[in-house]
């Protein structure tokens, strides 16, 4: 079972919170993105461009499974949510929703390539969170606030963690 998982909209900072989670844990991470990579041999973006969004899901799926099954930090995709499945596999998981303000996520975004998210990426986002804020609430055992540092976040997630843990 992961050690911890975060989930929440593209951009709120899953990778790089999870990388500093697991840094100061001294554990293992490990991305679904990344995962998808290697199974399918292109990056998750390419790869959900060129095959579509119900073959991305499954290949997700597969990943996610057997991330679960170690003892990791793990980062899911932000979609992970959106399939009855995903939703099947976090469940009672120790889950942790990272979230933050639209415009701070739509910054964080700029330069990424994110094909769900569209053309206009503050249109985007909203509707993002529009289809999946419930489904994140749904599977999480707490919401932390994104924002900032880092290593702030890092501190949040700690702690919520400790409260939902004990």
């Amino acid at each position: 079972m992961a050690r911890v998982v975060l989930i929440g909209l593209p951009g709120v900072g899953k990778s790089t919170v999870a990388r500093a989670l697991a840094e100061r844990w001294r554990t293992d991470v490990l991305d679904t993105d990344e995962q998808i990579a290697a199974i399918v041999g292109e990056s998750a973006s390419q790869y959900l461009r060129s095959h579509g969004e119900a073959a991305f899901r499954e290949v997700e799926l597969e990943a996610l499974r057997s991330a679960l099954e170690i003892d990791v930090v793990l980062a899911c995709g932000g979609g992970v949510v959106t399939t009855q499945r995903g939703r099947e596999l976090l469940a009672g998981q120790r889950t942790v929703w990272l979230d933050c303000p639209d415009d701070v996520i739509v910054t964080r975004l700029r330069d990424g390539d994110r094909p769900l998210i569209g053309e206009d990426p503050d249109a985007g986002v909203a509707r993002l969170r529009e289809e999946r804020a419930r489904l994140y609430e749904e599977v999480a055992s707490c919401r932390v606030d994104s924002s900032g540092a880092p290593d702030e976040v890092v501190d949040r997630v700690i702690a919520a963690f400790n409260r939902v843990s004990s």
